[in-house]
């Protein structure tokens, strides 16, 4: 089994998410939820929000801002198949434009 870290990229700016209402919310935040529960085998990190960014460089330390919106780490047998857990995820389809990145995270070199 290897670990894939997932990064979820929003694409809407705060004029979208002040139009979605309180149902869409709570529609959004079950549908989440019953993804993870259908996921929970995979699951290694349910990951949390990314907020505050601060980038670190040989000339300093500076504020940043992305469309990085949020993480989950998961196993699976394969790239495809974590690949596969997050496409049918409810991030995808809450505003156009949004996106999951799933990235390998090999173990480290002994």
């Amino acid at each position: 089994m290897g670990r894939f870290l997932a990064l979820f990229n929003g694409a809407a700016d705060e004029a979208d998410k002040a139009e979605l209402t309180e149902q869409q919310q709570a529609e959004f935040l079950s549908a989440w939820a019953s993804w993870a529960q259908a996921n929970e085998k995979a699951i290694v990190d349910p990951g949390a929000p990314v907020n505050a960014k601060k980038r670190v460089t040989a000339r300093g330390v500076e504020d940043f801002t992305d469309a990085l919106i949020a993480y989950t780490i998961v196993e699976a047998g394969s790239h495809d198949e974590a690949v596969e857990i997050f496409s049918g995820h409810p991030h995808l389809g809450l505003f156009a434009g949004n996106s999951i990145a799933v990235l390998e995270c090999p173990p480290p070199p002994s």
